[in-house]
């Protein structure tokens, strides 16, 4: 999945957590959803936050997102989305 440039929800065009641009791969996904304007989607971050995108006719941008759990270990967190791992 890919988002639109330039499109982003409330919490910016990067994680906050990590680094890791919100219309980047690879993240993890988590499950998916229709609705009334497109779709619902649950993502995982390389960093472990939990991420819900909204996909529309506007394309995909992340409306909200939890903070990583806090048992991550360090060579996943501070900007190593994507680097080297699974879960994604």
């Amino acid at each position: 999945m890919t988002g639109t440039p330039g499109t982003t929800g409330t919490t910016g065009a990067v994680c906050p957590y990590c680094g890791w641009p919100d219309d980047g791969e690879p993240f993890q996904w988590v499950s998916r959803h229709t609705t009334a304007a497109g779709s619902t989607v649950w993502t995982r971050c390389g960093c472990g936050s939990l991420q819900v995108r909204a996909v529309d006719d506007r394309g995909s941008r992340v409306v909200t997102r939890s903070r990583p759990p806090t048992d991550v270990p360090s060579s996943r967190a501070g900007g190593a989305c994507g680097v080297g791992g699974t879960g994604h």
